[in-house]
């Protein structure tokens, strides 16, 4: 059964839209009232009136009115328009619910949030309406999926606080559990901005407009209410999350616009739906003092990341050998924040220089790094219980290769090195674990 008695949506049948959606076939309600799944759904897209809302009936994720205007343009779905009582019409398009991986990385994209509302019970175990409710809300800056991120760059979502005397900026990739904050002038803050390059960015209400007419569609942005930008709102949301009974441990306490930022932050995680999120264990502070800070000219004009010609190749192009994701951008956080501190400096060049004059070393680390996967995602994926049996297996290959890169750091004789492995943890019972209880050739 596609979709229980109870449940209709449409008056008439609608032909043209047989191929997209055969579920959404009954009445829509007579001129008198809507029907209750009607009412429904807009009690639920009231919640979330600034999301696309992706309401699954039956074998379908349906999408109405506005929401399927701005759904059949960017996915190039079919539009319908039907009946909705005597004096109105209603737009209507969907997509198979097993295709939503599918759709769902276009429109997030495409700037949209989307609101995923799914089916919380058996249709076959109620003779009334099926509940139903917002499972997930997914934004350019908040999102998991291997299918929307690049897994060669970070997914940053960045929150902006305008202070009396300063600005502060929080950034947070829900997708590998970085956070990172700074506090300074405007200019400063736009060329942090400029380097971390957000998916997303939210502000709050009462500078929404200026934000906006200051960055136009440069980036995908959101607001949130006022009152969520109180240092005292936020430093409470940082100790509940972190368990702590001060911040001074991070390094971030006399930073009190950062910290107003970085609470909004983690309340925008759990507006999206997105409780689970004990992988977000640290928040650092951003030394403006330890790195050269590059604005948006400078990038652009170097071509670091993109070119300004059609067919062009950029610095990182040429620059980015790494075998993994996480080194990958880890090179670009590295290339668009040169550091300052000599002894740092040094360290990395003794390493550099090491693996140069040590080509079988350099052979051996490359040959095990090849077959490792993206821990940092798959780690996160874990937290939030997203995370499949090819991850699991991919995390049980990547942790099998830890002992043997902490053995080529303790015996290298590079004090840096030396440091790295040290703090290298094998997790041999996860490993152990995942190859107990997972066969190899696990379905996705």
């Amino acid at each position: 059964m596609l979709i229980p008695k109870n449940e209709v949506i449409l008056a008439t049948p609608f032909p043209n839209f047989s191929k997209m959606s055969t579920t959404t076939r009954k009445a829509l309600g007579s001129a008198d009232a809507e029907t209750p799944l009607m009412k429904q759904y807009n009690a639920i897209k009231a919640k979330y009136p600034d999301a696309l809302l992706l309401f699954r009936v039956g074998d379908f994720y349906e999408t109405f009115n506005q929401d399927a205007v701005n759904a059949s343009r960017v996915l190039g779905i079919v539009l319908t328009k039907r009946a909705n009582g005597a004096a109105a019409t209603i737009d209507l398009a969907g997509f198979p619910h097993h295709a939503l991986d599918t759709y769902l990385p276009k429109l997030v994209r495409a700037g949209m949030r989307v609101a995923i509302c799914d089916q919380l019970e058996d249709p076959k175990t109620t003779k009334t309406i099926v509940k139903r409710g917002v499972t997930e809300l997914v934004s350019p800056g908040v999102a998991f999926s291997d299918k929307i991120l690049d897994h060669r760059s970070n997914n940053f979502l960045a929150v902006v606080h305008h202070g009396q005397s300063s600005i502060g900026v929080a950034f947070l990739d829900v997708s590998t559990g970085e956070f990172l904050c700074a506090e300074g002038n405007d200019e400063y803050i736009d060329k942090t901005i400029s380097n971390f390059n957000p998916s997303e960015i939210v502000v709050s209400r009462s500078v929404f407009k200026s934000f906006e007419a200051k960055f136009g569609d440069r980036y995908h942005h959101y607001h949130l209410d006022d009152w969520v930008f109180t240092k005292e709102f936020g430093e409470e949301t940082l100790l509940k999350h972190f368990g702590t009974t001060s911040l001074k441990g991070f390094g971030i306490h006399e930073l009190p616009n950062a910290i107003t930022a970085a609470g909004a932050a983690i309340y925008y995680l759990k507006q999206n739906h997105q409780d689970r999120i004990a992988h977000i264990s640290s928040i650092s502070r951003i030394d403006e003092d330890r790195h050269v800070w590059l604005d948006k000219f400078t990038i652009r004009n170097l071509e670091l990341f993109r070119s300004i010609y059609e067919e062009g190749k950029t610095l990182i192009d040429v620059l980015d050998k790494t075998h993994t994701p996480m080194g990958s951008r880890l090179l670009k956080r590295w290339l668009v924040l040169p550091l300052k501190d000599i002894p740092t400096i040094e360290n990395r060049h003794d390493i550099v220089e090491y693996l140069v004059n040590s080509s079988d070393v350099r052979a051996r680390i490359t040959s095990y790094l090849r077959d490792a996967g993206d821990l940092e995602r798959i780690i996160s994926k874990v937290s939030v219980n997203k995370a499949g049996p090819r991850d699991l297996l991919q995390l049980k290959i990547s942790l099998a290769i830890l002992p043997h890169l902490k053995q080529i750091c303790s015996e290298s004789g590079i004090q840096a090195l030396e440091k790295l492995g040290a703090n290298i943890d094998p997790c041999d019972p996860i490993r152990e674990r995942i190859e107990k209880e997972i066969i190899d050739d696990a379905p996705s």
